[in-house]
């Protein structure tokens, strides 16, 4: 099984109701996502001329335990937890469809079962949500002031708004997300970042370092 991104599709417009699905043209605005559509067409290829046995799948942003903390959430809860202000790109209003780790876990091993040789799924939640808005639930659930954040530097091609349509999984394969409460979601992940700081400490300084120098 690939397992794949849903910034392949490139971005959608804030006020556009649409959300990706299986259909959905490539339209990468990164070198990373270029990447990834470059490794989703490669699989395509092998089962193609080869037959290789390949299901592919595209999922929306992870939340949860274990995630690097040069990523959004775990950033801003550590930085929290270090007494330094959180930092928020650009105008904040980017929205990303969170879905927990867990979560994608349990639709990966979903397909693994399930799913048809040579078929993409889209793994999604229905978790739409800007990153304003994230980072004050960060801000309020962790005791601080929901404006108590630094504006920084927009991320250089940063992409407005993901959605997915995972009706393909969720009707051909039966799955369905467990954690369908965000803020229950978020609540756990600040928990366990708070009780796992030898696991994220020792990257800590250097993941800051890195963003200080892009101004971020």
């Amino acid at each position: 099984h690939h397992i794949s991104t849903d910034e392949v599709y490139g971005d959608l417009a804030l006020d556009d109701p649409a959300r990706f699905t299986e259909d959905t043209p490539y339209r990468p605005s990164s070198p990373y996502s270029s990447t990834k559509a470059s490794s989703d067409m490669l699989v395509r290829a092998w089962h193609r001329t080869y037959g290789v046995r390949a299901t592919i799948s595209n999922c929306s942003n992870n939340y949860g335990p274990y995630q690097h903390v040069e990523k959004f959430i775990p950033r801003q809860i550590t930085n929290v937890i270090c007494g330094v202000k959180p930092k928020l790109y650009g105008d904040g209003l980017n929205v990303r469809d969170w879905i927990h780790t867990e979560d994608h876990s349990s639709a990966v091993w979903t397909i693994l079962e399930k799913g048809r040789m040579g078929e993409t799924y889209l793994i999604g939640a229905d978790g739409e949500r800007n990153n304003i808005d994230v980072l004050r639930a960060i801000l309020e659930g962790m005791g601080r002031p929901a404006d108590e954040f630094d504006w920084v530097r927009d991320r250089p091609g940063h992409d407005r708004r993901y959605a997915i349509d995972s009706s393909k999984l969720r009707r051909e394969l039966g799955w369905e997300p467990r954690h369908t409460d965000f803020a229950e979601g978020l609540a756990d992940t600040v928990r366990w970042y708070r009780d796992n700081e030898a696991w994220w400490r020792p990257a800590k300084e250097a993941t800051e370092a890195k963003y200080a120098k892009q101004g971020q």
